[in-house]
């Protein structure tokens, strides 16, 4: 890769609306070069985007690609969602045109210490909890990567000595394979299937995920959850050493759930962290996620009473089992950004009262025979919209046959989430709870999960 951007020729092909491919724009223009944005999206869906961008000298080719901006360019910057069979990426790659993306060049030029996590559900929720604990310690900390934006921008005022916390996706993570980079600090939450439509087959999803300790060296530290059975397995990846965190056994070494308590084992001595009471996070998958946070803080030297504090005080962050509103007595819960069937069944288990679950969107693949099941023995009602509607309701009448002792849930196909929503209020008595939990991404009527969870907000308003 060039050591300067000066006058060089750069396609950036992606833009979206995640912030990253705007940020990345903008370095490369601040740098000097010459840069061109391509994307297939149409202006007037790319508008934020391209408001942030406004008055910068680029050119703009929307609505389509144009073949030669990948074949006679210097470098072509590949948004994470662009898979790689991509006709254009592979005639950049016949012409041997480098690629490179935005999280590879933030990397190369970072020089704090970098923590990676990845994972197929709680990543973000795990790397804010994360990152506001190290702020404690330390206020310099950063947090960035898959959950939006960029920090090119940041690189100035990044020393050795700043944190530098990224969630890494299993897209990002095959981006840095290629400069044969794992972070100095990996955690590995867990791994279920999901982008079974991007990767093809588990397999190949969970050998991306490995790429965030397949690079590790003796020096690095691996944070691992042992309740994970392929998460252990994934421990003979790299050289770096190994840290648990467990919510289902107690622990010698690490973090894990004692009674009620977590507690920080260390070198003998036990250390208790705070109860699950003390926790403003709903649900007990959040309690792994706190276990995971608090085992990577401790690698980095934090305080246990700083770790305390950290966990005591993290909020729940928006569109993640988030109370919108109560009405009629009736509690309305924001969880779109549960965009798989484990997110959406740790969402389920987070409730004790009687339930009206909407869920569907865009089908990426994953199976949902499990989800059915769980649905069928924790929702009084099921309400199915989208294009996945046929495959979830087929997936709660099989499990519903398979348990005809268990009552089962009325279910519905609709159309959109809006009507879901209206037949739920309908449907729902006082100490009930709707539950907005899709299992499902968003693409097929919103532009990513936050859309969805802002039109859930406001169509609960409006009741």
């Amino acid at each position: 890769m060039p050591t300067t951007w000066q006058q060089q020729r750069v396609t950036v092909m992606g833009l979206g609306t995640f912030g990253g491919g705007v940020g990345l724009t903008r370095y490369l223009v601040q740098q000097g070069a010459h840069v061109t944005v391509t994307d297939l999206q149409p202006a007037e869906a790319l508008a934020d985007s391209l408001a942030a961008l406004r008055g910068l000298p680029l050119r703009l080719v929307l609505g389509r690609h144009d073949m030669r901006d990948f074949t006679a360019t210097d470098t072509v910057f590949v948004n994470p969602a662009v898979p790689f069979t991509s006709p254009y990426v592979q005639a950049a790659q016949a012409h041997h045109v480098p690629l490179d993306s935005e999280i590879n060049l933030f990397v190369r030029q970072c020089r704090g210490t970098i923590i990676g996590l990845t994972g197929s559900v709680g990543k973000t929720t795990t790397t804010s909890l994360l990152g506001s604990i190290l702020h404690l310690h330390d206020a310099r900390t950063l947090v960035g990567g898959n959950i939006g934006g960029s920090l090119l921008d940041r690189l100035p005022d990044i020393t050795p000595e700043t944190y530098v916390v990224l969630e890494l996706s299993s897209f990002q993570l095959e981006h840095l394979d290629w400069l044969h980079y794992s972070p100095p600090l990996a955690i590995v939450l867990n791994l279920t299937p999901n982008h079974l439509d991007r990767h093809g087959t588990m397999a190949a999803y969970q050998t991306a995920k490995e790429v965030i300790l397949a690079h590790q060296t003796p020096a690095d530290m691996a944070v691992l959850n042992w309740d994970d059975p392929t998460v252990r397995l994934m421990a003979a990846c790299g050289q770096g050493q190994r840290l648990y965190y467990s919510v289902e056994e107690p622990l010698d070494n690490g973090v894990s759930r004692q009674g009620t308590a977590l507690v920080l084992a260390q070198g003998g001595v036990r250390t208790v962290l705070c109860d699950q009471a003390d926790l403003q996070l709903r649900g007990a998958h959040n309690f792994g996620n706190a276990a995971a946070a608090a085992a990577a803080a401790t690698t980095l030297g934090v305080a246990p009473s700083t770790i305390a504090q950290g966990l005591r005080r993290f909020q729940a962050l928006p569109h993640r089992l988030e109370l919108v509103a109560t009405k009629h007595g009736v509690a309305y819960y924001n969880d779109s950004k549960a965009t798989t069937p484990v997110s959406t069944m740790r969402a389920l288990h987070a409730f004790t009262q009687p339930l009206i679950l909407l869920a569907g969107g865009y089908d990426k693949g994953t199976p949902f025979d499990e989800l059915g099941q769980v649905i069928h023995t924790k929702a009084r009602v099921a309400l199915v919209y989208g294009k996945t509607a046929p495959q979830l309701a087929l997936a709660i009448e099989q499990a519903a046959a398979a348990q005809p002792d268990h009552p089962a849930p009325l279910v519905r196909q609709l159309p959109d989430l809006a009507v879901a929503l209206h037949q739920a209020a309908d449907l729902a008595q006082p100490g009930e709870v709707v539950l907005l939990s899709p299992a499902c991404a968003s693409y097929d009527q919103y532009q990513h999960y936050e859309a969805r969870g802002e039109h859930f907000r406001t169509l609960v308003q409006t009741l």
